[in-house]
């Protein structure tokens, strides 16, 4: 597979403070006790793309995401770190590190994405198109950014987030719509000259844009260099080019070309769940077209280009950590329904306790649960569906449930945790309580303290 590959691996997102920290940026979070960026590296591997270029973003976090790849994948992968100036957003970064892109085709991937979806089928399907972006879409997970509960919620009591609407032409093949962020509570708004080359299109409010992206390379840096105030792929970028596919000579000829007046259709988007909308039948053409339909019904020649999709297969996993709900979810499912892409052998009981780690008499680690390298654990304890760190140091009767302990906590006698995440090198003192709680790295939660859906962080 000949695509020059770039993983953008963030810095630290307020998003997901306290969890982060310039010691432990976005792409070093551990899931499953392995840095996310790793799920990353190694699915481009098995697809033996490993010539890599990863972003970072700060010379700190940089530092520490390159210190950590050169001790794991020094025998196994070819990997340049690249620093960027912070908050540059994902198509500032892609503009930044520009000069090192040379290869017709380039993919770019987030750096928190985890995922077992063929990278082979979006690279062959951005080929056979000779699309200038080919965008992976999976389905919405079901607690989504929005409308997320806490990690010790029940799978049945979430609800499916709100994320982007995205329209497909009859063949689902190409994009031909998309509307994030804001956009998404806008009425649509659509081309007549899209309308009239697709036929129909099909709105969906079901699938994800995965930020995985195949993007012709000279059209992408072309985009870069004339829109200098794009600062998003997603919500730049990409519907740039989209709404763009009938008047690509602003692209291949380097000529802008005017939006045209009266020539959009407005659709109310009074109806919130919808999931398919027919918006048109005005013709049974093929899309994309080399003639498109003029203003007035004449054909005129255009040199289109093409945006594409990639839809994953519904039995696919695909999610991103880009919120504390995301990670705990994903920590859940990877030592879970997703166990797959852990990278463990789980025992016969479904779950995964280092030979070195100890534990009390009466204490129990159910399935869907791992304890770390050299942890301790003392008489009576319980631990359901969780993840718990390298080195921890943890009391008798402590309950652990649906949570995620970094390393070397230390937590004492009669504590109960559920559904919270425990950042590493903190201490609880004994008969601590915790629901649906955040503890930044370090902190000290005194005895007997009883905190429910808090931030417990260092000021």
């Amino acid at each position: 597979m000949d695509f020059q590959v770039v993983v953008l691996g963030g810095g630290v997102s307020k998003k997901l403070l306290p969890l982060v920290s310039q010691e432990l940026p976005n792409a070093l979070l551990p899931v499953a006790n392995r840095p996310v960026l790793s799920y990353v590296l190694e699915y481009l591997e098995l697809s033996n793309l490993k010539d890599l270029i990863v972003v970072v973003e700060g010379e700190e976090a940089a530092v520490h995401v390159g210190s950590w790849i050169s001790g794991a994948y020094a025998d196994r992968l070819h990997v340049e770190v690249a620093a960027v100036p912070e908050d540059v957003g994902t198509a500032g970064a892609i503009r930044a590190i520009s000069h090192h892109l040379t290869s017709k085709d380039i993919l770019v991937v987030s750096g928190d994405l985890v995922t077992d979806v063929p990278l082979g089928a979006v690279a062959a399907t951005h080929r056979r198109h000779d699309a200038v972006v080919t965008v992976m879409l999976c389905s919405a997970p079901i607690s989504g950014p929005s409308e997320s509960v806490s990690s010790g919620g029940k799978d049945k009591t979430k609800k499916p987030g709100r994320y982007d609407l995205i329209g497909l032409d009859p063949t689902r093949q190409f994009l031909v719509h998309i509307a994030t962020g804001a956009e998404v509570d806008k009425d649509l708004r659509i081309h007549k000259s899209m309308l009239h080359a697709v036929g129909q299109i099909e709105i969906r409010a079901d699938l994800m844009d995965a930020h995985l992206y195949a993007f012709k390379r000279s059209v992408l840096q072309e985009v870069l260099d004339q829109k200098s105030a794009f600062h998003s792929l997603k919500h730049d970028v990409l519907p740039y080019l989209v709404r763009s596919q009938l008047k690509s000579e602003v692209l291949l000829n380097g000529v802008p070309q005017e939006e045209e007046n009266g020539t959009e259709k407005v659709i109310s988007q009074s109806n919130q769940q919808m999931l398919s909308q027919i918006l048109a039948n005005a013709s049974e053409s093929t899309f994309p077209l080399r003639h498109a339909l003029g203003p007035y019904g004449t054909t005129s020649v255009r040199n289109t280009h093409k945006c594409c999709v990639y839809i994953a297969g519904s039995s696919k996993y695909c999610t991103r950590l880009n919120s504390i709900q995301a990670y705990s979810d994903i920590n859940r499912d990877v030592i879970g329904e997703a166990s797959h892409l852990s990278g463990y052998s789980f025992s016969a009981q479904n779950n995964i306790i280092d030979p070195s780690a100890e534990l009390g008499a009466k204490t129990t680690v159910g399935p869907h649960c791992m304890l770390g390298e050299g942890s301790q654990m003392g008489d009576k304890c319980s631990v359901k569906r969780s993840v718990i760190g390298r080195h921890c140091r943890i009391g008798a009767n402590v309950k652990v449930v649906n949570s995620v302990v970094m390393n070397h906590v230390t937590i004492g006698d009669s504590c109960s945790i559920q559904g919270s995440v425990i950042c590493s090198n903190v201490q609880l003192q004994e008969r601590v309580v915790l629901k649906d709680c955040q503890v930044g790295a370090g902190f000290v939660v005194t005895a007997g303290s009883e905190c429910k859906g808090e931030v417990l962080a260092k000021k």
